[in-house]
């Protein structure tokens, strides 16, 4: 096949997949799917609730439609698969997402036709896990009658600086000529180029160790400031005094959520037991990073006792839900550990997010945020996530949802140091 041949559809139109169909959708015709109907009727109104695209970029993108009917991926020949990849309550992979859409392509599969995966997964899952059930499902052949590739996705939600076009981009296919034509159809978007990687097993696993290598690096920061406050240390200025060196790493300790740093490790260390290794430092950090939510709650209520607040029945204000700054994305975040330890402790919790649809988070989490916050009611306020809206309030507006003697815990270092009572 050749690249102008190509006639493209996008299988999953989330965070990942509408931005990229957006983009070829100005360039070539695009099919945009997904089996969610009342978000295909969102986006054929042209509004995208994530907010990752605007609705000027969804109007440019003026050779994209869509549709949430199977039928239609007929009448393409390249599938670019972008749905979700989670992990089940034990930390375990959940490729069912994944296996669904490739049953779905499976059945409108043809004679050589590409299906190019995004998701994460561990090394070995596109062709292991996944053409499998294409084959099944088609009767056809792989690297006979139809062919793959792997193109790991490198969205940062929220981020209008780094977006999918600017983000070097990695490309494999199962053939060599597949891997030139994936590759070429990627550079059409991509301004910032490609790197074609030697093998489909070779870019999975690229992909799955960068987020690892971050969960790793940020749960040794999230240890020193354990360490650091037991002693009485600031973290941040520790930070900042480290960080005049020129190869010292920026991270900075925090609660670990999304879907990508705080489920991908997950993924690699699935696939690493599977063949008989344990790994040790990966999980360490998986174990240390989500226990960050009920250190904070102990900082938390070690503070309200200093301050002779009686913490059965206390009233709490979590600001913030979302898993970062500035988007709505409440994927795996884990303020709803602070939110549960703070349950488990009988407070009276009040959740206050202007990024999140509160719908959404009844359903995903059985929380119902407040749509506004009065003052002088809260007995400890915890600033969980930097939303601007945050950042700008300051901190004699944030202390003045408070009673007097309110403890104000600054989870991202908005604040100064002494303008709060505990910080991480």
């Amino acid at each position: 096949m050749q690249v102008e041949d190509i006639k493209v559809a996008l299988v999953g139109l989330g965070y990942v997949g509408l931005p990229l169909a957006v983009e070829f959708g100005k360039k070539r015709p695009v099919l945009g799917f997904d089996i969610n109907q009342k978000r295909i009727t969102q986006l054929q109104g042209g509004q995208d609730h994530t907010l990752e695209v605007s609705d000027e970029e969804l109007a440019e993108a003026k050779y994209l439609r869509f549709s949430s009917d199977p039928a239609e991926l007929a009448k393409v020949n390249t599938y670019i698969v972008t749905v979700p990849t989670p992990i089940d309550e034990y930390k375990r992979p959940d490729l069912t997402p994944l296996v669904k859409a490739s049953e779905t392509i499976g059945r409108v599969l043809k004679k050589g036709d590409i299906v190019i995966y995004e998701s994460t997964v561990y090394p070995g899952a596109t062709e292991e896990d996944c053409v499998p059930v294409l084959e099944k499902v088609s009767g056809l052949t792989f690297n006979v009658d139809f062919f793959a590739g792997y193109s790991p996705e490198r969205i940062n939600p929220g981020d209008k600086a780094h977006r999918v076009s600017t983000i070097k981009k990695v490309t494999a296919g199962s053939t060599p000529e597949v891997a030139e034509v994936v590759d070429q159809l990627y550079r059409e978007i991509i301004v910032a180029g490609t790197h074609k990687a030697s093998s489909i097993r070779v870019a999975e696993a690229a992909k799955v160790i960068e987020n690892t290598q971050r969960d790793v690096n940020i749960a040794l920061i999230n240890e020193l400031a354990i360490i650091f406050n037991k002693m009485g240390i600031d973290t941040q200025a520790v930070l900042e005094a480290a960080g005049t060196k020129w190869n010292f790493l920026p991270f900075r300790p925090g609660l670990v959520g999304g879907h990508c740093i705080g489920v991908d490790p997950y993924y690699l260390t699935h696939k690493s037991q599977s063949i008989g290794y344990h790994p040790e430092i990966i999980l360490a950090g998986r174990r240390l990073n989500d226990s960050m939510g009920t250190y904070v709650v102990a900082e938390l209520v070690k503070a309200m006792t200093k301050k002779c607040i009686q913490v059965q029945g206390a009233k709490v204000l979590v600001m913030g839900l979302t898993f970062k700054e500035n988007c709505p994305d409440l994927r795996n975040t884990r303020v709803v550990d602070i939110i549960k330890e703070l349950d488990e402790y009988s407070m009276d919790v009040d959740v206050y997010d202007p990024w999140v649809d509160a719908e959404e988070a009844k359903h995903e989490y059985g929380i119902t945020p407040v749509k506004t916050v009065s003052q002088g009611v809260y007995d400890s306020i915890v600033l969980a996530v930097s939303h601007q809206e945050f950042v700008e309030m300051g901190a004699q507006e944030i202390r003045a949802l408070g009673k007097p003697e309110c403890v104000l815990y600054d989870l991202k270092y908005v604040l100064e140091a002494d303008e709060v009572d505990v910080r991480l």
